[in-house]
C-alpha cells in the first residue's frame, strides 16, 4: 500500500465488489476507495495516474457486472456525504454526483421543480445518469444540465457548462471525468401536482421492473424507435435461463441473478440473447450493462 501513502484511511485492498452492485456478483477490486472530499478524490486520481494505476468509478452499481475474477486497478466510490448533497437555489437543483437519481427526482418535485419526474424509478446516481444521458421518450436529463463540476482522469478539477458538453442519445462527452456536482435548471410547478404525477409514474415504472428483493440489472439499450424488451420477446426468449441467470418475467430486458449465479452465467445469457435476436430479427442489440 506504499503507493497510497497519505490515503490509508480511504483506500482498501481486495474489497469484494459483489456487495456494491445490484446483481450481487463479482470478485474483488485490487484497490477500493471512498474519498471524503472532491480535493481528496482529485489527489487519489492524480496519484493513480502517477503510479500507472487504472481508475474506475462505481456509482450505485445498478448497471455494473463485475467478472468473477474481480478487477485490477483502483475502484472509486462516491458514497461520502460530500458527494450526495442536495439543495435548491432559485429555479435550480444542485446535487452531488453520488446522489441517488430517484432521491433527486423526489426532492425536485417536493421543492416544486418539474422536468425530472419522467426519470422516476430509474436506478443509479446522478453522476452516472448525466454521464450516460439517461432518459425516456419524454426527454433526457442532459436538457436540464447547466453546469457540471468534475475531476478529470488527470486529477484536475474543472467546471464544464452546458455549451461545453455534448449530449446525445444515452451518451455524453463526460467519459473523461468523474462527475462531482451537477447544476440542474428546472421548471417551477405546483409541488402537489408534481407529487401526484410522480406517484403515478412510479407505479407504472416499477410494474415493469424486477421485484425489489431480486438481484437484477437491465441488459440492453432500446434501439431507436423500438423496445429491447419487445424484441427479446419477439425472438421467443422469454423464460430463458443460463446457469443461475434468468430473464425476468416482468421485463425480459432485465436479468435476475438466482441463487448460485455467477458473473459468467450473466455473460453467457447476454451472448445467447444477443445472438438469437440478431439471427431471428436482424437487430443488433447494444449492451446497457457495463461489464468490468
Amino acid at each position: 500500500m506504499a503507493i497510497w501513502s497519505g490515503f490509508e484511511r480511504v483506500v482498501r485492498q481486495a474489497e469484494v465488489l459483489a456487495m456494491h452492485t445490484w446483481l450481487g456478483l463479482g470478485g474483488p477490486a485490487q484497490f477500493y476507495a471512498e474519498p471524503r472530499t472532491p480535493e481528496e478524490l482529485a489527489g487519489l486520481i492524480l496519484r493513480a495516474k502517477e503510479e500507472g494505476v487504472p481508475v474506475r468509478v462505481l456509482g450505485a452499481g445498478s448497471n455494473i457486472l463485475v467478472r468473477d475474477e474481480g478487477v485490477s486497478g483502483l475502484v472509486v466510490h462516491l458514497g461520502c456525504p460530500a458527494f450526495m448533497d442536495m439543495r435548491s437555489q432559485d429555479n435550480r437543483v444542485i446535487v452531488g454526483g453520488g446522489a441517488s437519481l430517484t432521491r433527486v427526482v423526489t426532492f425536485a418535485a417536493h421543492e416544486g421543480f418539474g422536468g425530472l419526474e419522467t426519470l422516476v424509478a430509474i436506478p443509479g446516481t446522478v453522476g452516472g445518469a448525466v454521464r450516460g444521458n439517461v432518459g425516456t421518450h419524454s426527454g433526457d436529463i442532459g436538457e436540464w444540465v447547466r453546469r457540471v463540476e468534475v475531476v478529470t482522469l488527470s486529477g484536475a478539477m474543472e467546471t464544464r457548462t452546458h455549451r461545453e458538453i455534448l449530449f446525445s442519445r444515452r451518451k455524453s462527452t463526460l467519459d473523461d471525468a468523474v462527475i462531482v456536482e451537477v447544476d440542474l435548471e428546472l421548471t417551477p410547478e405546483d409541488p402537489v401536482d408534481l407529487t401526484r404525477r410522480l406517484h403515478k409514474l412510479w407505479i407504472l415504472r416499477k410494474a415493469g421492473q424486477p421485484l425489489g428483493h431480486q438481484n437484477s440489472a437491465r441488459l440492453f439499450k432500446d434501439p431507436r424507435g423500438a423496445s429491447a424488451c419487445e424484441l427479446i420477446e419477439a425472438a421467443g426468449l422469454k423464460g430463458t435461463q443460463v446457469g443461475g441467470a434468468t430473464l425476468c418475467d416482468r421485463n425480459v430486458n432485465f436479468v435476475v441473478a438466482e441463487a448460485h449465479c455467477s458473473a459468467n452465467d450473466i455473460v453467457r445469457i447476454i451472448d445467447t440473447v444477443r445472438t438469437q435476436v440478431q439471427n431471428r430479427l436482424g437487430v443488433q442489440l447494444e449492451l446497457d450493462l457495463e461489464i468490468w
